[in-house]
């Protein structure tokens, strides 16, 4: 589920920090290009059969909604989401890299923050752990998301009113 070997490089050692940098650069393109709104910055983190499932952070607040998949409903339901009601930045700590060849994964925390455009006082401010399993991109950036479970570890404001 989540990486939690207690070190950060194997026996390859250094060999392998290029992938591991490119392995989080997916998870920040995918946090900036929603701040951004930039549809092709968020779409270049995500695998054309990306799935990313938001149901355990949304059920923090009582809401069920359905797995996104493929790289274009993902980028469409979330800036479709926002667009023009949502003003949001993400920052990214604690990445945590495991590398199987072509294949990763990912662990790292996620604050993030909501407003709305209209009452700047509506707010949701999240903390979430994500838990990423990655792919070798044929082209393009080095690693795009495959799966993306999102889970909420604490959250303030009115999650309800960001998210309808």
């Amino acid at each position: 589920m989540y990486v939690t070997r207690p070190h950060a490089l194997t026996a390859a050692g250094a060999a392998d920090l290029r992938d591991r940098t490119e392995v989080i650069d997916a998870l920040y393109r995918f946090g900036l290009g929603q701040d951004l709104k930039d549809r092709a910055l968020l779409a270049s983190a995500f695998a054309p059969d990306a799935v990313l499932d938001f149901r355990p952070a949304a059920s923090a607040w009582g809401a069920e909604p359905p797995p996104m998949t493929g790289r274009d409903t993902i980028v469409d339901t979330i800036l479709g989401g926002f667009e023009g009601r949502v003003l949001t930045t993400h920052q990214v700590t604690n990445p945590r890299v495991e590398l199987d060849g072509d294949t990763a994964r990912l662990t790292a925390l996620v604050e993030a923050q909501h407003l709305l455009t209209a009452d700047r006082s509506v707010h949701a401010l999240l903390k979430n752990l994500y838990d990423v399993d990655l792919v070798r991109a044929g082209e393009g950036p080095g690693w795009v998301m495959r799966r993306v479970v999102i889970d909420n570890v604490w959250l303030t404001g009115d999650p309800a009113a960001i998210f309808t």
